[in-house]
């Protein structure tokens, strides 16, 4: 019962919540005119949220001194989006690609745009009386003259081998100065352009305070220790810029940077999400969320299990809007499932002659056995494969490897290329699972992207090993 009620205050949380940031928004228009090429598809794309870079906008081909009219629809406002613009110089030549960000708020826009220069504003510039476009671009020409310097004692001191000196006492000193300088003309900034959408990605330039004695070990913990300190957590909109993904980014980028192993790496990438989501969740929680969100993308990227465990409080806590709640459980849930030792779930195959055979009936008498869950139409994927498929026919007859390839392609276009990939791979099992990541083989094992590689024992049908690279499938089966 509490968990019924603890979803129904997140979800009527998440409704008031958005509600706050769509009080004003409104549909608005974008007029495009082209002009400078024989003519161009234009494709419009958020850069946050759920659909983040994937087109919710395609033209047909507009030709040069031609227009088109886009609607933005009010949930995606005020935000940050990509203008694309895919053109032929002439009506012969290849689609070539160029785009440009753009921010809109609470006005409909006009742009003249010429896709060879897209970001060159003497060629590409809105109708006269744009606020946000023309406040950023005022903004970051300042700020890039604000920054010059500090970014130069800031090299000095980051590389100078003589921290004891006083030359480098009196360069520490300096900096500081600056760098409070530099904070408090962010502050006017963001206080002069209050009313814009634009002035919330100000705040991800403050610059945080560094203790520059010490080794560099404790530079960087100081660093760590300041990230967060000038961000005001409590405005929900930071989460529609793409500056607060490139800020974190840039947060988790200090913690790869001392990583010398892949465990060490594990680590501290967990070690960073729990201190990152701790600074964040007394804030407004779709900035909670979007904490968690990020750093599960991260994890599962990666397959950093501890980092996904990591994650499970923060999913008992109804103030945590998390997009992705449902889908952080079924990841948990197959981390205790799917392990060694355990069975591995079966299934049914079938062969292209439609034959069906279950999986654990497969090849009892072999040495192993090998279940990939991949796409044709993932690199990685590809990646992995054109290193397996060689080491599968090179192993002797004591270490044979057989291997069940689910394919979890889904359009028709994914399916193609798996049909034609996969008759390259002789001595393979090859199995389509129909419905791709959502198919119940996917679910089975709770497959969420791919690859997927799991080594099982054939006799027992035991799960020997979760293989992440052919280096650990070697080292699983004890090959030099």
């Amino acid at each position: 019962m509490k968990k019924r009620r603890n979803t129904v205050y997140s979800l009527l949380l998440s409704i008031a919540c958005l509600a706050g940031i769509k009080a004003n928004a409104q549909d608005r228009k974008l007029k495009i005119h082209i002009d400078g090429v024989f003519a161009s598809k234009i494709s419009v794309l958020p850069t946050v949220g759920q659909n983040a870079m994937k087109p919710m906008h395609e033209s047909s081909l507009i030709k040069g001194g031609e227009s088109v009219i886009i609607t933005l629809p009010a949930d995606q406002l005020p935000g940050q989006f990509i203008l694309r613009c895919n053109y032929q110089e002439n009506a012969s030549s290849n689609p070539y690609p160029s785009e440009r960000s753009i921010f809109v708020n609470d006005q409909d826009l006009e742009m003249w745009v010429r896709p060879k220069a897209i970001n060159n504003p003497d060629s590409t510039y809105f109708a006269e009386g744009e606020k946000e476009n023309s406040l950023f671009a005022k903004f970051a020409e300042s700020n890039a003259k604000q920054r010059a310097q500090l970014a130069l004692l800031q090299n000095f001191l980051m590389g100078y081998d003589q921290p004891q000196s006083p030359f480098f006492s009196q360069g520490a000193t300096e900096y500081e100065s600056r760098r409070l300088q530099y904070n408090k003309w962010i502050d006017s900034q963001i206080k002069k352009d209050h009313d814009a959408f634009v002035s919330n990605t100000y705040t991800f330039e403050y610059l945080p305070p560094i203790t520059w004695k010490g080794s560099e070990e404790q530079r960087m913990e100081s660093l760590i220790e300041h990230y967060f300190d000038n961000i005001d957590f409590s405005n929900p909109l930071l989460a529609r810029t793409a500056q607060l993904r490139t800020w974190t980014d840039q947060y988790v980028n200090i913690y790869g940077a001392r990583a010398t192993t892949i465990a060490l790496r594990d680590s501290l990438f967990t070690l960073a999400g729990r201190r990152a989501i701790e600074k964040v969740k007394s804030g407004h929680p779709l900035l909670y969320g979007w904490m968690v969100d990020y750093f599960y993308r991260g994890y599962e990227g990666f397959n950093i299990t501890a980092g996904i465990r990591m994650l499970e409080p923060y999913l008992r806590d109804p103030r945590c809007l998390t997009s992705r709640r449902l889908e952080i459980e079924k990841r948990l849930k197959g981390i205790e499932s799917v392990r060694p030792g355990a069975i591995a779930p079966d299934f049914s195959l079938q062969d292209q002659g439609g034959k069906s055979i279950q999986f654990h009936d497969y090849k009892k008498n072999s040495a192993y056995k090998l279940l990939l869950f991949w796409s044709a139409d993932c690199q990685h994927c590809v990646e992995l494969v054109q290193q397996l498929h060689p080491l599968t026919l090179s192993l002797p007859q004591k270490q044979r490897l057989e291997v069940v390839a689910v394919s979890l392609d889904f359009t028709d276009v994914e399916i193609e290329k798996w049909n034609s990939a996969k008759y390259t791979l002789t001595d393979w099992k090859h199995s389509h699972a129909k419905g791709g990541i959502n198919s119940p083989e996917a679910s089975a094992y709770f497959v969420l992207a791919t690859p997927v590689m799991i080594l099982v024992d054939p006799a027992t049908n035991k799960i020997l090993a979760l293989p992440e690279t052919i280096q650990q499938l070697k080292d699983a089966l004890k090959l030099k």
